[in-house]
């Protein structure tokens, strides 16, 4: 289902927010049979708690939720979901005054906790409206977390139904949801066309690669070039990946699904930018025409990379669009994926590290990662660490020998393939939340979307 508030004239529930120290008090203030019913049914304002509370003749005339305290607040965020799993169907209006981030914060944890996968399911269920507080931006509010529906419903997909040509398709329904130019490179085209590494990586599947490109806004205003890894699968190649390793692979595409939910609130919402949105499709497969452990691929560059592990896929597929990105000269220039196991042994699975060399802007994403409940920490370009991704064969190494500073390396060879854009971030997402949290259900998650968006309008708009 897409997101939604109820009509701003429908008659609504009043929704209290109750804190536990100031639980007696509020309650008093909303009357005795108030505070008698509340007492009656052991509610303790404990975070998430919700408790229905009747007139005397038994009609439901408001809500209390449980706000805890800030320190349980503080260990996570979006709250409010929880609050609206668990009320009951029906139209709810937050009585309790909120203000700036913690409204936009709670009316979006709201639309966030409406997300269900129910693809491959023949029974949805209803949930609770609400109504938007006042001073929210619905609009706002409902690209954003349409972005974050497209982003988890294109993760969550399984690759016999999201493969590159399913993508492709998906991609170009968003270009034409918001009248975008979509242009596709496929196949040998792309020896052509120069883009020799897309083509190595995704060759021996029975889906061709192809290099998506989408462009939208005006020729006049700042460039903002979007890239994601679009590995619809990745076996690991010839150097195959353990059974355990290879059962979230479906996720691999997670950098082509958060550009593409970022591009999404980016053109719902109009903002000032030249918007190009570059995606390589492929899936990392096993046959006869497989790459193999020892080639030495050329890439778009022109830099020579030798494979020592064909597990190590991203990092191709993204060198060749991050060149051609960079050719434009892009005023901001972003890549995400899903690259590395060593991101998510540093970082865990809900912050997202990011590397720049522009340090204002690492701040501004540090900064409005934590405004906006969508958390990225900056790890370091690591100079010292250049020397490892330097083989004796070849210009670079996709999979250096040592297993150390494995995101750090990946993140240094994309860099090597970045000499012009004005600013350029590397973002390493895991793109998967292993257990559900509020706002977030078990399966695909968006990250880091919300952070860049509101970067981008923060810096353009």
């Amino acid at each position: 289902m897409s997101p939604q508030f109820a009509p701003p004239s429908a008659a609504a529930l009043p929704l209290y927010l109750i804190e536990i120290s100031e639980l007696d008090t509020k309650l008093q203030e909303l009357g005795e049979g108030v505070a008698s019913w509340a007492k009656a049914n052991a509610f303790s304002g404990s975070l998430g708690q919700v408790l229905m509370v009747p007139d005397a003749q038994g009609r439901v005339i408001l809500a209390l939720a449980g706000w805890g305290s800030p320190q349980a607040r503080a260990r996570g965020r979006l709250h409010m979901a929880t609050v609206a799993q668990r009320l009951p169907e029906g139209i709810y209006e937050i009585a309790t005054p909120l203000e700036g981030d913690a409204a936009e914060e709670a009316a979006l944890a709201w639309v966030l906790a409406q997300y269900c996968f129910d693809r491959y399911k023949t029974k949805s269920g209803a949930s609770a409206l609400l109504k938007p507080p006042s001073g929210v931006d619905q609009g706002r509010i409902l690209a954003m977390a349409e972005g974050d529906f497209l982003t988890r419903d294109l993760i969550n997909t399984p690759t016999n139904d999201m493969g590159p040509e399913q993508l492709e398709q998906a991609f170009r329904t968003l270009g034409e949801t918001h009248q975008a130019e979509v242009t596709v490179i496929e196949g040998d085209d792309l020896i052509e066309q120069n883009f020799p590494m897309i083509h190595a990586v995704g060759r021996a599947s029975d889906q061709q690669p192809r290099l998506l490109d989408m462009r939208w806004g005006n020729a006049d205003d700042p460039l903002v070039t979007l890239v994601g890894k679009g590995v619809c699968f990745d076996t690991g190649g010839l150097n195959i990946k353990p059974g355990g390793s290879m059962g979230l692979m479906k996720k691999d595409m997670g950098g082509s699904a958060h550009v593409m939910g970022t591009a999404h609130m980016i053109m719902a919402l109009g903002l000032p930018v030249r918007l190009r949105v570059l995606v390589p499709a492929v899936e990392n497969s096993i046959s006869a025409g497989a790459y193999r452990p020892q080639d030495v691929l050329t890439s778009r560059k022109g830099f020579t990379v030798e494979i020592n592990n064909t597990d190590a896929e991203g990092r191709l597929v993204l060198a060749d669009a991050l060149a051609l990105a960079d050719e434009e000269r892009p005023d901001l220039l972003i890549c995400n994926a899903t690259l590395t196991g060593a991101a998510r042994v540093a970082m865990g699975p809900d912050i997202v590290p990011f590397f720049t060399d522009d340090d204002a802007l690492a701040t501004q994403l540090y900064q409005t990662g934590l405004s906006k409940a969508d958390p990225m920490w900056r790890l370091p370009f690591w100079e010292p660490y250049e020397a490892m991704i330097e083989p004796d064969v070849a210009d670079l190494d996709n999979a250096p020998k040592g297993g150390f500073g494995g995101a750090i390396t990946a993140a240094l060879f994309l860099r090597r393939f970045v000499e012009h854009a004005d600013s350029f971030v590397h973002v390493d997402m895991y793109g998967w939340c292993p257990s559900a949290r509020p706002g977030r259900t078990l399966g695909g998650a968006c990250q880091s979307a919300r952070t860049m968006f509101a970067v981008i309008e923060a810096r353009y708009g």
